[in-house]
């Protein structure tokens, strides 16, 4: 399995593996672990917009709103970004709409990918055993970063992801440089990564935001046993 780590969505129109590849749309803080926890609060869909101006019609659809910018919660919106907070409701048969900084971005730069998967620590394995009982011979790890630049969660997910599928016995070639930093970083951090996302800086605005919940949860693994995936017909993510 040839894999490629892009570690912002402004650089994966210059990816290197461009058909025939799964992606992994990768924003840990909080995007994908909130998407992961709204499924597993029983949500049904969740559609990703990049402007928030379609809101209200999804509202007049009856769509719950959920929406987020720079790390807050949007005014009139039922839900931001927080997973804990999804965690909390029953969202059982509900419909999404869903717009934020940094994920929704990386999750619709992507939609063109032949396959594409939500990943987080939440459904790491969830997702790992997804990838390899798919035959995955190429693999796209897109890291949402923060407004262009990278950053150390999103690039430490990808570095455990690919430890998990070696674990699982598939044999992974890393292609960039990005990748073998990415299980470097992992390798380094696995022991106390709480501790080693303290220095993050996207970690330091939520603690400004006090979101430290959510920061714990984002970071701890198998939470959630769902793997979303983009459905192209419907422009949504749905369960796999």
């Amino acid at each position: 399995m040839q894999i490629e780590l892009v570690t912002s969505p402004t650089l994966y129109d210059t990816r290197m593996l461009l058909s025939n590849h799964i992606t992994i749309a990768i924003d840990i803080l909080r995007a994908t672990s909130a998407i992961c926890a709204a499924f597993s609060a029983g949500a049904s869909e969740i559609v990703p917009l990049n402007s928030t101006e379609m809101l209200d019609d999804f509202a007049r659809r009856g769509y719950i709103i959920a929406a987020e910018r720079n790390g807050s919660k949007l005014k009139g919106a039922a839900c931001g970004n927080s997973p804990t907070e999804y965690m909390s409701l029953d969202l059982t048969a509900q419909r999404l709409a869903y717009s934020t900084t940094n994920g929704t971005v990386s999750i619709l730069r992507a939609k063109d990918s032949d396959l594409l998967l939500v990943g987080a620590f939440a459904n790491i394995t969830s997702l790992s055993e997804a990838i390899v009982n798919k035959g995955c011979e190429s693999l796209v790890l897109l890291c949402s970063g923060w407004k262009g630049d990278p950053s150390i969660e999103d690039t430490l997910f990808g570095g455990a992801l690919i430890q998990h599928l070696k674990d699982l016995g598939s044999k992974v070639k890393l292609i960039n440089d990005s990748a073998l930093i990415a299980l470097d970083l992992w390798n380094l951090a696995s022991f106390d990564l709480y501790g080693y996302c303290s220095k993050a800086t996207h970690v330091h605005r939520l603690l400004s935001l006090r979101c430290d919940d959510d920061i714990r949860w984002s970071l701890q693994q198998d939470t959630c046993q769902v793997v979303p995936v983009y459905d192209p017909n419907t422009q949504s993510l749905k369960l796999l």
